[in-house]
């Protein structure tokens, strides 16, 4: 046999056998489209407006912290609404602390939530050594770029919580947000600024303990060993407002409940838990969004994908590629795009073995809707 031919059928049998031995796959998509280079800053949070503004919102949690909210301008940051709302020291409540998740409603409000969990505080060695997180949601009018309103979460117990994700219902003047720390979701009445923790310990807001994430043929764990595990974490409203959807990060089943009943504060417990709705195993994911046609899309960590699930269910892929780690946060634009973050988070020293596994840059991508 020519040596060449059998240097390439070796090639061709060996080469399977590797990756499956790393655990790693390459998947590469022609309609994933790199929008922006944020270099070492990771992007979390993502928003995007009706004339296709795009905010992103970057954690104070590394060294390379410098913003925390910008608006993406011809693929540059550009702090948002101002400097002195990034400024990294000050009045607490007159500028971002930690902000976690955007969130663009209806009438084109930004809305920031600024969440920095006790637990976080403590494993930064905070100076303060707080036993309490700092939580607030900020309400930015896109128009004006003016900060309207703000909430402090006064009935919220910031021993426990651990605000992740928010989506503004305008019709009900009401906030959701995802709280893995109380496995709740959170109803604030934007006209009391009072808060309720609903659905607490439910089976729909409590992660599957089993379910441990692997990467790259490696389980996701802390420098102690301990694997990660989120409970309820992303939610998406639909574009009437009807269902808010919902799902633990480590569990496959969706869940959806009628805001209504979100709305009802006379249902106790039990009466808002049977109101729930399973929507079937679907995928592991950190992020959710709906569409006008009220697809809902998920991002699928595991395989590096974005799926949807149609309204007559069944689950479909958008796109699949390597560079989407641990897509995060997701954005639909009017220009038939939906935007995406990949916060990389498994590669993170605390979940790498103390390393940093990232491979940097990090984006922000678009992919075109269906």
């Amino acid at each position: 046999m020519n040596v060449k031919i059998f240097a390439c059928l070796l090639l061709a049998i060996l080469s399977p056998l590797a990756s499956a031995a790393s655990g790693a796959e390459t998947y590469h998509s022609k309609k994933l489209v790199a929008v922006a280079d944020f270099g070492r800053l990771r992007a979390v949070g993502l928003g995007v407006s009706s004339d296709n503004r795009i905010f992103t919102s970057f954690p104070n949690r590394t060294e390379d912290y410098k913003y925390s909210v910008a608006e993406v301008v011809d693929g540059k940051l550009v702090p948002y609404p101002n400097v002195t709302w990034n400024a990294s020291a000050g009045d607490e409540r007159k500028r971002f602390v930690n902000a976690q998740a955007l969130h663009v409603d209806g009438h084109d409000n930004l809305w920031v939530l600024d969440s920095k969990p006790a637990s976080v505080l403590v494993a930064e060695r905070d100076s303060k050594q707080s036993a309490q997180g700092y939580f607030k949601l900020v309400k930015i009018n896109l128009k004006t770029n003016k900060v309207e309103a703000e909430y402090d979460f006064k009935t919220l117990d910031k021993r426990l919580s651990s605000l992740n994700d928010v989506n503004v219902d305008i019709e009900k003047n009401l906030a959701y947000l995802s709280d893995p720390g109380l496995k709740a979701i959170v109803v604030l009445d934007l006209s009391t600024g009072i808060s309720r923790s609903v659905l607490s310990n439910s089976i729909a807001t409590q992660a599957e303990p089993g379910l441990v994430l692997s990467y790259e043929g490696q389980q996701m764990r802390d420098l102690k060993g301990a694997p990660f595990k989120s409970d309820v974490n992303g939610i998406a409203l639909t574009k009437d407002n009807r269902y808010l959807y919902f799902k633990p990060i480590n569990k496959l089943n969706l869940y959806r409940i009628e805001t209504r009943y979100l709305a009802d504060t006379r249902l106790d417990g039990t009466e808002l838990a049977s109101k729930v709705e399973d929507q079937g195993e679907t995928t592991v994911s950190h992020g959710l969004i709906a569409d006008a046609q009220n697809n809902i899309y998920l991002t699928s960590s595991l395989d590096y994908s974005i799926k949807y699930q149609a309204p007559g269910g069944g689950l479909h892929t958008l796109v699949q590629d390597s560079r989407l780690i641990w897509p995060d946060s997701l954005g639909m634009g009017s220009d038939g795009y939906m935007y995406v973050t990949a916060a990389q988070y498994q590669r993170a020293p605390y979940w790498s073995g103390g390393k940093d596994a990232t491979v940097y840059p990090y984006r922000l991508y678009k992919v075109k809707l269906p």
